[in-house]
């Protein structure tokens, strides 16, 4: 289970205070940074992460960093 970040610090970190996201809308650009994340690795034959780390984890810990942004079409 991942309790950081949280659901709310990411939905903030990804929406603005005009145009806020969806939870729904988090969850897709999780998944498919997760869906990114999976393929690279595979691509290059990299089994896990460091640590032990999931995917997913990345996936929340880059958008928490900024280095993810959603977009609408």
């Amino acid at each position: 289970m991942i309790n950081e970040p949280s659901v709310d610090a990411l939905v903030r970190k990804l929406g603005m205070e005009e145009n806020p996201i969806s939870r729904y809308e988090l969850c897709v650009v999780i998944a498919k940074r997760t869906r990114q994340i999976i393929e690279q690795m595979q691509s290059t034959g990299v089994t896990e992460l460091p640590g032990k780390q999931k995917e997913i984890v990345l996936a929340c810990q880059e958008v928490m960093n900024g280095k993810i942004k959603s977009t609408r079409d």
